[in-house]
């Protein structure tokens, strides 16, 4: 299987929350997860999506390395968010997805409605 990781954002605690609590009462969207954390580090990522592979059944390894792969490839991007998130204030969270691809695909054809 192969994943996919992006940073999508920087977003209100309670913001985040409320969307997280709305999906719980959707059909879920098998393969696709949205984490935050409150810094915008490598190791908090990590630990943000730590508990995803367990709940999708997917490679824990390959779920890793597809962020630090992320991590190493995108300076730029990282850059940028770091310094949204610190504008933002201490009351945001950087939000991030982590997906199977042919998951996200999915739902991106959802969201088009039709097909890619």
């Amino acid at each position: 299987m192969k994943y996919t990781f992006d940073i999508v954002g920087v977003s209100q605690v309670l913001q985040f929350f409320n969307h997280q609590q709305q999906n719980l009462h959707k059909p879920q969207r098998q393969g696709v997860e949205y984490i935050a954390t409150h810094t915008c580090t490598l190791d908090a990522l990590l630990e943000s999506v730590e508990p995803v592979p367990q709940k999708w059944n997917w490679d824990k390894d390959e779920v890793i390395g597809t962020v630090i792969n992320f991590w190493m490839q995108n300076s730029d991007s990282i850059r940028y968010w770091k310094a949204r998130l610190i504008d933002a204030g201490r009351d945001n969270l950087l939000v991030a997805r982590i997906a199977d691809i042919k998951a996200l695909k999915k739902e991106l054809e959802y969201l088009l409605g039709g097909n890619l």
